[in-house]
């Protein structure tokens, strides 16, 4: 294998068995350069055992597609992800494999296992590498894994793997100031209990020049000289508010913090069992996505997705339903016409226009990825552009590539479909992507020569991934914005917390190792105490109530329809009722699920709704033949004793659950009549 003279310099501490971290920047190699450090320590190590952890489930083919595939003659390498049913018997696949590539996940599982087939610890490997390590952080997977290694380590435990972490970015954890970015970096190397963070330093400019840094370029608009459409969709807003009857309601219709703030009402109202006031909430943060993508995107998208959203909402049963209908019949004949109006069309669509112009008017030789925020507005782009005239004669071969996971927003990508895509991509048959935050981090996509950051506010770490994109030559990264907007702002910002970054690692760096021992050992000692209270807390929150005496209530209609004491956890995480009368509260919806893991025990079955209202409650599983509801605890109010609650998740509720006994359940109901 040849290594770049800055590949072997941030290899060395690896090379002789240290923790590190390598640090370069996007397209640079560290993953190659992670091959290298795992091949030598196969070579070099008796019984030597490699786990690759990602973050993402596309990575794990990608690695061992990609980068690994060089070592598949002399080593046995595996990859195993969520559809993958090796996960199932991975002690096995451990046993029988030189290298493992999974997602974290995959491996936490593995770790807390009481199975045989699936329980592993880390002390049967030898070196783990974490890909994109700079999520080690927080409540992230990563940070479980290596709280359960530091928790052995300090216990004067042998014979733990050795950690080798890859970043392009570390960020500066939230600090704005050089000591609060200092901290964050020792918080990263004590949670990867790392010896040395490295990076390119007597090679510095043999890897500027491998790696070259795009132009960049803010490209601003104005704000819309007038927006009808948009002022439409605020009188209505205003309307419905007014119909509320709620005094001290929000008035800053558009923006992220109405959002927050209108999803806060809904909560409450559920939990007060007000079904005015939370309908109305539910609709009017519809009007305000409709606001948001009108400032996004054209006005016809915002108008569609009001569109949609009401044809879905058609089966109105009580007068606030009935209300919130009409108002939108009333006023969608008018709201279609200014959407039509090319006259107050979005200036950020010119802008972006003339960018593409610019960049692809010399036939087949652009490739570029526009970065924006939600699906709806990458799916939007995708439309715009097929409407546009002026591009249309352009050779762009466009397509969407979005997150996997499921959103009621808009259709989600599979994993098959955002393997073709970048595939796609990669040969050249599409030359430009419409992406969300999925194609900034990881994935192996060509080299670009234009990235767009279309109305994008998000942190450095994000910035770095992108701009890492523009990797040809000449290659330009824009910024897409409203001038002196809080996006400009915010990229303004991310420079200077690059540079910060830069300045922090630096220091740490240059720490005298005694000092910078002592003070990991310090911050390990301290995350692990923290972790030990907040289970305990936790812990002693699940014992609150008896589960019994909690009652659970349809977010909607507000009908009592199970106790806490009818719910168990299968593999610890799939809450469903065992209770059989509980069938006579919901209603199954035609066609089956389709999910793109596979389960060893179960296989989705259909959606579930309630019986009185319709609303979505979560799906049945077929567990060993055997159906049983499984409950999305969002759907939900939870009265205990103590209060009424929503909660968004099931590991938030006041009372413990217990797990599935299926021989117990199979002879429970022998004499129910069905």
């Amino acid at each position: 294998m040849e290594l770049r003279d800055y590949q072997w310099e941030v290899i060395t501490p690896a090379l002789g068995g240290e923790n590190s971290i390598i640090w370069l920047p996007t397209g640079a190699g560290k993953t190659r350069a992670a091959v290298y450090v795992c091949k030598r320590h196969l070579e070099t190590r008796q019984r030597g055992k490699v786990a690759v952890l990602v973050n993402k489930v596309h990575l794990v083919d990608q690695h061992a597609k990609k980068e690994f595939h060089v070592l598949q003659d002399a080593f046995r390498i595996t990859a195993i992800s969520g559809d993958n049913e090796q996960k199932f018997f991975f002690a096995w696949v451990v046993k029988q494999n030189d290298i493992v590539i999974c997602t974290a996940q995959i491996l936490q599982n593995a770790l807390v296992s009481k199975e045989e087939d699936m329980h592993v610890e880390l002390t049967d490997f030898s070196l783990l590498v974490i890909d994109e390590c700079h999520h080690t952080q927080k409540d992230a997977i990563y940070n479980k894994i290596m709280l359960n290694y530091l928790q052995h380590k300090l216990r004067g435990r042998q014979n733990l793997p050795q950690i080798l972490g890859l970043t392009a970015s570390p960020g500066t954890g939230g600090a704005t100031s050089f000591e609060g970015a200092v901290e964050h970096i020792l918080q990263i190397c004590a949670n990867l209990d790392t010896a040395k963070i490295m990076s390119a330093q007597e090679h510095l400019h043999h890897l500027q020049t491998q790696v070259p840094q795009p132009r960049k370029q803010y490209n601003l608009c104005q704000e819309r000289a007038q927006d009808p459409f948009g002022e439409q969709l605020k009188k209505i807003m205003d309307q419905i508010q007014q119909y509320m009857g709620s005094p001290g309601l929000p008035q800053d219709f558009g923006t992220q913090i109405y959002e927050q703030r209108i999803v806060e009402l809904e909560k409450n109202a559920a939990e007060t069992f007000c079904r005015k006031r939370r309908v109305c909430a539910l609709h009017l943060r519809k009007y305000n996505d409709a606001l948001l993508i009108n400032d996004t995107v054209r006005m016809i998208d915002a108008f569609q997705c009001l569109r949609e959203f009401y044809l879905l909402e058609r089966d109105m049963k009580d007068p606030t339903e009935r209300f919130l209908a009409t108002t939108f019949e009333e006023n969608r004949t008018c709201l279609l016409e200014l959407a039509r109006n090319q006259k107050y069309e979005n200036p950020r669509l010119s802008k972006l226009e003339e960018i593409l112009q610019e960049q692809f008017q010399s036939l087949g030789t652009s490739r570029g990825i526009v970065f924006t925020r939600t699906r709806q507005s990458a799916h939007s782009l995708r439309s715009w552009l097929k409407d546009t005239a002026s591009l249309r004669g352009l050779d762009i071969r466009a397509a969407v590539l979005t997150g996997a996971g499921y959103s009621n927003q808009t259709k989600h990508m599979t994993q098959n479909e955002q393997q073709d895509v970048i595939e796609l991509f990669r040969k050249g048959d599409l030359n430009l992507l419409f992406s969300t935050s999925v194609a900034e981090e990881g994935l192996d996509i060509p080299e670009c020569n234009i990235v767009v950051r279309y109305g994008l506010m998000t942190n450095e770490i994000a910035m770095m991934q992108a701009r890492g994109r523009a990797r040809a030559e000449n290659s330009v990264y824009s910024i897409l914005a409203k001038a002196s907007s809080r996006e400009v702002s915010r990229e303004l910002l991310n420079e200077d917390l690059i540079e910060l970054m830069v300045r922090a690692i630096r220091k740490v760096q240059d720490m005298p190792e005694r000092e910078y021992r002592l003070k990991i050992t310090e911050l390990q000692r301290n995350a692990v105490v923290s972790w030990k209270l907040k289970e305990a807390k936790n812990s002693e929150r699940r014992q609150l109530h008896d589960p019994g005496t909690a009652c659970l209530y349809c977010v909607n209609c507000n009908m009592a329809v199970c106790h806490g004491s009818d719910i168990r956890t299968v593999e610890g995480m799939h809450h469903v009722n065992i209770n059989p009368l509980f069938r006579l509260y919901y209603r199954v919806t035609p066609g089956k699920v389709e999910l793109e893991r596979s389960f060893k025990d179960w296989e989705p079955g259909c959606r579930i709704v309630c019986n009185e209202c319709s609303q979505d409650w979560g799906m049945e599983m077929i567990y060993q033949g055997v159906k049983l509801p499984i409950l999305c605890i969002k759907n939900f109010v939870v009265e205990t004793p103590a209060e009424k609650r929503k909660y968004k998740k099931w590991s938030s509720v006041t009372f413990s659950v217990k797990e599935f006994d299926y021989l117990e359940y199979c002879s429970s109901i022998e004499d129910q009549p069905f």
